[in-house]
């Protein structure tokens, strides 16, 4: 699911090893540096959990902002409302939010949820964005990998923590790639149909055909991480490999331990 984050961004004239990235525009060979903020892992280690834990966060302010923000907005299509158990506007923390996604999918085809995140995500721009992001980023190198750059930050409230990689798109080798060590929406759904239908082709789509610049993504369902790369056309659905994906049996309420594949990508 394509979603922004309010945290701050600081731009600094030095670099520092491991905590800033730098771009050459190309034109008047100037470098910006970007320092990233933590993600709010609240483990001792600092890192995700291993695989059957749950990985625990301190979700701040600028955080909360948004859950709020697109749950409220996904709540309009939920198939069953939430019982309200606060009041006010930070009704929605992490679990209650990756709830209206499941309560989303619920009486729906694939196609008809993905088309529920498309519906939310535009509701979120202001008119006339995506033609202004084509003009802002063609699909350049340099737009893939800035983009690259800009998702470490501004996705960590959704998927957790990630950092840019080379990848290599069409022959060509570029810092364009974002690995996620553990998808935190992936994991608190337990949903193998959930990261499919609700982020993974939603925000492929989105990026590839509202704003023109290519993106795949490449879930990992073995260690829930997953891969982003930028500049990447996306494969269809019938060829690509989450489409033979199963189920989680021990981690989704809504698996079907009979089945080879999960149902939810199946129609």
């Amino acid at each position: 699911m394509v979603v922004l984050s309010l945290q701050p961004v600081q731009f600094r004239p030095n670099f520092a090893h491991n905590s800033v990235q730098r771009y050459d525009n190309g034109s008047r060979n100037k470098r910006m540096a970007i320092r990233w903020p933590r993600c709010g892992i609240a483990e001792p280690t600092g890192q995700p959990a291993p695989i059957g834990q749950k990985t625990k966060y301190k979700d701040g302010f600028f955080e909360r902002v948004f859950m709020n923000l697109f749950a409220r907005k996904m709540e309009k299509f939920a198939s069953s409302k939430r019982k309200q158990e606060t009041d006010g506007w930070f009704m929605y923390d992490y679990e209650s939010f990756v709830d209206v996604s499941k309560r989303v999918m619920q009486g729906r085809s694939r196609p008809q949820q993905q088309e529920v995140v498309r519906e939310v995500l535009l509701s979120m721009l202001p008119p006339g964005a995506p033609a202004q992001f084509r003009k802002l980023f063609p699909p350049t190198k340099w737009a893939a990998e800035f983009n690259a750059a800009l998702t470490v930050p501004f996705f960590h409230w959704l998927v957790g923590p990630s950092e840019v990689i080379e990848v290599e798109v069409n022959g060509v080798k570029q810092r364009s790639g974002v690995l996620i060590k553990k998808c935190r929406y992936l994991e608190n759904s337990g949903c193998v149909g959930m990261c499919v239908n609700m982020c993974k082709i939603p925000t492929q789509d989105f990026f590839t055909n509202e704003f023109g610049l290519p993106l795949t993504m490449n879930p990992k369902f073995e260690d829930m991480s997953c891969e982003m790369v930028y500049g990447q056309v996306p494969p269809p659905f019938e060829e690509d490999e989450v489409s033979k994906q199963p189920c989680y049996k021990d981690l989704c309420s809504m698996a079907n331990p009979s089945a080879s594949l999960c149902p939810k990508l199946l129609s």
